[in-house]
């Protein structure tokens, strides 16, 4: 008899049971007022403010086709090896940039 393999990933969680559902239609009904949160301390608007992108957050990755000059090319790989990673970091950069430029305005 084979056993079929099923993986699940964030994006494709596995479907839930009735009693789950159940679960989490109890917990959506509670009010706010009737939650405890007494191990969680509350977060002043100065906190949320300084808030940022996480050091452990990656991006996921997708693959493109894109054309760059090829004296670009050239210089990004002289650099040594990770040419793509260095491209990449260029353009997060400048992305990055410009939104702050564009926050700004």
């Amino acid at each position: 008899m084979k056993t079929k393999l099923e993986t699940h990933t964030p994006e494709t969680p596995p479907p839930l049971t009735d009693a789950q559902r159940k679960h989490l239609a109890e917990l959506a009904a509670l009010p706010d007022e009737s939650i405890d949160t007494s191990d969680i301390p509350e977060l002043s608007d100065e906190a949320w403010s300084a808030g940022g992108r996480g050091r452990f957050y990656r991006p996921v990755k997708q693959q493109i086709t894109a054309r760059v000059d090829a004296d670009v090319l050239d210089w990004l790989k002289s650099q040594g090896r990770g040419y793509q990673g260095r491209l990449n970091a260029i353009l997060r950069r400048e992305m990055l940039a410009s939104l702050e430029r564009a926050r700004r305005a």
